[in-house]
């Protein structure tokens, strides 16, 4: 049995793919800024069947994120998907020209320290199985940048760019890398970015290995 983790758990998207690819057969590990969520949703999860455990880690914080990874690894077993998926903070979505150098440090912890720090413990492990998948989640100022949401558009571009690069370099060890960019809202009932739609999507990513980038729905939607 393999592990998924999570990173950025909540009752939206987070359970929605807890659900699909505990479905699977996968446990799930679940991370968090807050325990308490985290256990909360590894409860209902566990009322569906599936196998879930919360694990508190602020992803600005690579060593505690690290630790998280370790301790799931631990507990869970080996993990064989990797979603990277929290929802940036409203302090990161200034306009360009009030955006300051201070001002991007936290999108860059959050958007490329978070993401590095997250593979870089989960990937010996991915080695040892033979196979693997990353997915990044991120919204439609990765691929066009918009000016009243410059730090997330800066730092989203730079977690592409990493994504990417993990893309061409791991695809021969059997390690698929992909993103999806939701442009604007996760929106319930919609036919297309709705969580439990969303989460299929990311399970056929999974599955299908097939490119690099994929859209939930058109950018100008």
């Amino acid at each position: 049995m393999t592990t998924i983790a999570v990173i950025g758990a909540g009752p939206g998207l987070g359970a929605a793919v807890a659900r699909r690819f505990g479905r699977e057969g996968f446990d799930v590990a679940l991370v968090s800024r807050s325990q308490e969520r985290a256990n909360a949703l590894a409860a209902d999860l566990a009322g569906a069947g599936v196998t879930a455990r919360g694990f508190a880690a602020d992803v600005r914080d690579p060593k505690a994120l690290a630790a998280a990874l370790d301790t799931a690894h631990t507990e869970l077993g080996p993990i064989e998907v990797l979603q990277y998926s929290p929802v940036p903070q409203r302090e990161f979505m200034l306009p360009v020209l009030e955006t300051t150098h201070i001002d991007l440090v936290g999108p860059i912890e959050f958007s490329v320290y978070g993401p590095v720090a997250a593979v870089q413990q989960v990937l010996p492990g991915m080695r040892a199985l033979g196979r693997g998948t990353v997915l990044f989640v991120n919204g439609g100022s990765a691929v066009l940048p918009h000016p009243d949401r410059a730090g997330t558009s800066i730092a989203f571009a730079a977690e592409s760019a990493y994504g990417h690069l993990l893309h061409d370099v791991l695809a021969g060890e059997g390690i698929h890398v992909a993103q999806l960019i939701i442009p604007g809202a996760i929106i319930p009932g919609h036919h297309r970015k709705d969580p439990v739609v969303l989460a299929d999507t990311l399970w056929d990513m999974h599955r299908t290995r097939h490119g690099f980038r994929h859209f939930a729905d058109d950018l100008d939607s």
